[in-house]
């Protein structure tokens, strides 16, 4: 089994942010030289996390809408007497920091209209780290 790994460094610019990072994530299946198998793709972050949804504006700003209203800002959490960010290490916790998808015939399976977006929810940050780390044969 080959095992490949790159890792991207990104900057956001608001609090909460999705990028879509589905090319760099095919870029480095398409390098891994795989064939077949998994890639994982992990935001090793505690107020972020990886999604798979579509990149369209009207979405995007309903799915941060969301995320808002699941957990809101200063709404008494216990965390934030110690640092003002409870709600983000929430949706990180809930939404999740890793997405896996299958590898077959050297590309990424997902769907038509499925991105792949790290999701900020403590930003801006001028450095956010993506692992991309491809597996198989």
């Amino acid at each position: 089994m080959k095992v490949y790994f790159k890792e991207l460094t990104l900057s956001t610019s608001t609090q909460y942010e999705l990028i879509d990072i589905t090319y760099d994530v095919e870029k480095a299946v398409r390098e891994s030289g795989i064939t077949n198998g998994i890639c994982v793709i992990h935001a090793p972050h505690a107020t972020a996390a990886i999604i798979a949804n579509e990149n369209e504006r009207g979405l995007v700003q309903d799915i941060l809408r969301r995320i808002k209203e699941l957990y809101p800002r200063n709404a008494g959490w216990q965390h934030d007497l110690i640092d003002d960010n409870a709600a983000a290490h929430l949706g990180s916790a809930m939404i999740g920091s890793t997405r896996i998808f299958p590898v077959k015939n050297g590309r990424l399976i997902r769907g038509t209209w499925q991105n792949i977006f790290l999701v900020e929810m403590d930003g801006p940050r001028s450095y956010r780290r993506v692992v991309i780390e491809v597996l198989g044969e």
